[in-house]
């Protein structure tokens, strides 16, 4: 045998091999067949050159990516990495190889724009995995507390951290045995990304000699890496929210031989440079001077400053640029772990991102700990830009990763201050992990059955601010009380058929489209000239939104008339239907491409609940974001486990397995894991 494709009746895919090298073929030639047209966007986003066929929209992405030098950085990391591992990763992209031409073959996105699908490089993987995590830790807020320092001063910064930026998100929790029916610990959760189509996780199965493992994969990156059961030992993450990455302003000047930057100890010192062509379908090519200092690459403005001619440059160091490792070594013993230790010794090797880790395993071995580098640097480095020209601001080695405990038989994190608290600035609001745990205490013991109903829960945690300011209202017209009067009354359930849900999203984005507006904002509307790849994290009205909680309970906010504001708000919205929450509250997913008009599902949930289907306040209630998987790990038997995407397997249009799974990820429903290959129907042999 060398290598067998199994489906479940979701398409999912098993795949069976004589030994690992095979499997990894195997892995990378299913997942070209069932996702061609995403690997190939990944592979060109990774290096830059997504504009030749998506066109001038994808051009500010490929910028980012040419100057913060993403490609070589997995170049890099590719060349450091064990002998078998290397080896391992060489399988996957021959694999990929393999089935890119037929996979493209069934793809009709190709044929849409005329690309031909291209050769993976060994160290592409590293490449896919690096694009898909560089803005995970969020680098750029550091450009938003710049702003509003300078606009509002140092006490402002607190009043917009909500408590973490609005990108964030993941639940993950773990029941010990002591607390469930079995005996045995089950480990549950759901990861909130910007939702994909094709989506960002692969659901499938690895079985050879030395290990049989379930999990969800990110296509293009072979092995399982964040969400895996092997049988005897399971484990999950979350975004640990730690800071580790920093931006540099720089003093550069142009020489005969051609750029040089200011160091810390006074001195210039060369930064290597060279330009780069970036093609874009329908427009000119476009040229990028690539530029790096002692510090790391130049991702913001250069020796003659932004575009609008201010003078400045930044720079941006970051851990894979500097140590040439990306955690890939940590993912074959992840596979062929045994027990809560091996994970845990796996994890040592963890670099980017830097999560929280949650296992356990059939002996009752559990596990909470945070996994990656983070650099040991002073205070300032973490929260704002630094001088490159100043000393003090130099990395001094790596911090420890910390280990947490499980209280009352469990362990809960969704991004709130936690074990990861001394690695990071900017945590979640604590209303998912308060309410998961509130929600694990009520009872004494649980099932893997039981937990679709905590993916599924509503309550909003946030809503207090907004619906404190509603009651102390008074001299409100008739329409305006009686809005008032069902709001104060509403379970602050976010339930797609609830009519209350919805009248509250539309006074709270009304209160925020007003404080965005107001005049003692007004310097923070107009962003600095960066690049169109950072405005996202500069948008005023989204920070709002996202704080606005801070910001109504603030004891003062620059002279703004916050209950006026509100009032302001309610009278609006009362003169108006607002319909229910999952009529305006709907799925919104990327595509690379536009696609064929869907009709996406209405959803239930908001930010702040542990359903986090993510509505922007003040800018739109469409969810781009929310779970983009969902599992159930059960170590009594990994059978009753489960498992859900968005969307399905196969990322073709149109195909069985694209979308079959998405009525079943709306309501919150599981597809089983299946693990005997006599109950699943084999494809092929590879």
């Amino acid at each position: 045998m060398t290598a067998e494709i199994y489906r479940d009746a979701w398409g999912i895919p098993h795949l069976r091999a004589g030994g690992v090298a095979d499997l990894a073929r195997a892995q990378g030639r299913v997942t070209a067949l069932d996702r061609a047209w995403q690997l190939e966007v990944e592979r060109h986003r990774a290096q830059g050159t997504s504009a030749a066929f998506l066109g001038a929209g994808a051009l500010p992405w490929d910028l980012l990516a040419r100057r913060a030098r993403i490609d070589d950085t997995a170049r890099r990391c590719f060349d450091a990495l064990d002998s078998e591992t290397a080896d391992w990763v060489r399988a996957y992209v021959d694999g990929v190889n393999e089935g890119l031409v037929e996979g493209a073959r069934r793809a009709p996105e190709f044929a849409r724009v005329g690309l031909t699908p291209g050769r993976w490089e060994p160290w592409t993987p590293l490449g896919v995995w690096l694009a898909v995590h560089i803005l995970f830790a969020g680098f750029p807020a550091k450009l938003w507390r710049e702003q509003v320092v300078r606009e509002l001063g140092g006490d402002a910064v607190g009043l917009f951290a909500a408590d973490g930026p609005g990108t964030s998100g993941s639940n993950g929790w773990l029941v010990g045995g002591e607390r469930t029916a079995t005996g045995a610990a089950v480990i549950a959760g759901d990861p909130h990304r910007f939702i994909e189509d094709p989506g960002i996780y692969q659901q499938i199965h690895l079985s050879c000699p030395e290990f049989d493992v379930v999990g969800i994969a990110v296509p293009g990156v072979p092995g399982i890496a964040h969400f895996g059961h092997t049988g005897t030992v399971a484990w999950a993450i979350t975004n640990a929210m730690a800071d580790y990455q920093d931006l540099y302003r720089e003093r550069l000047r142009r020489t005969g031989a051609g750029v040089e930057a200011l160091g810390p100890d006074g001195t210039w010192a060369r930064a290597p440079r060279h330009t780069e062509v970036i093609e874009v379908a329908g427009e000119e090519p476009v040229p990028v001077e690539v530029i790096e200092t002692e510090r790391g690459p130049v991702i913001i403005g250069g020796p003659e400053g932004l575009d609008d001619g201010t003078p400045e440059a930044v720079s941006l160091r970051y851990p894979p640029r500097v140590t040439g490792d990306l955690g890939f070594d940590a993912l074959l013993p992840l596979l062929r772990a045994r027990r809560v230790a091996d994970v845990d010794r796996a994890f040592d090797r963890w670099a980017e991102p830097v999560n929280v880790v949650m296992a356990a395993d059939t002996e009752g071995g559990l596990l909470h700990r945070v996994a990656g580098r983070v650099p040991v640097r002073g205070t300032a480095n973490r929260t704002r830009l630094v001088p490159a020209w100043e000393p003090g601001h130099e990395w001094q080695g790596w911090h420890e990763m910390p280990y947490g405990e499980l209280t009352d038989g469990t362990a809960v994190m969704a991004n709130q201050r936690g074990p990861s608290t001394p690695l990071g600035v900017e945590f979640a609001a604590p209303h998912r992990a308060d309410r998961i745990a509130a929600l694990l205490k009520e009872k004494e013991k649980w099932t893997a059955g039981d937990m679709p109903a905590i993916h599924m829960d509503t309550h909003l945690g946030s809503a207090a601010a907004l619906l404190d300011h509603l009651a102390a209202l008074d001299d409100l017209t008739p329409e305006a009380f009686d809005l008032r009067k069902r709001l104060l009354a509403w379970d602050r359930r976010m339930d797609a058929d609830s009519a209350e849900a919805a009248a509250y999203a539309a006074v709270r984005g009304a209160v925020v489209r007003r404080l965005a507006e107001h005049p003692a904002f007004a310097a923070l509307a107009v962003p600095p000239a960066y690049p169109e790849a950072f405005l996202p994290w500069l948008a005023l009205g989204p920070r709002i939104g996202f704080a606005l909680e801070h910001l109504l309970r603030a004891e003062e906010l620059y002279g703004i008339d916050r209950p006026a504001t509100v009032r302001a708000a309610v009278e609006e919205v009362a003169g108006r239907p607002t319909g229910t929450w999952g009529e305006s509250h709907r799925l919104a997913p990327w595509r690379a491409l536009p696609s064929p008009s869907y009709d996406e599902p209405g959803l239930s949930g908001d930010h702040d609940c542990v359903l986090c289907t993510s509505s922007v306040p003040g800018t739109t209630d469409l969810a781009a974001r929310g779970p983009a998987a969902r599992y159930v790990w059960d170590l009594a038997r990994r059978e009753d486990s489960g498992w859900a995407v968005p969307f399905g397997a196969c990322g073709v249009p149109g195909s069985a397995h694209h979308r079959d799974q998405l009525p079943l990820w709306a309501r919150g429903d599981l597809v089983p894991v299946i693990t005997d290959f006599d109950a699943l129907i084999k494809e092929t042999d590879v």
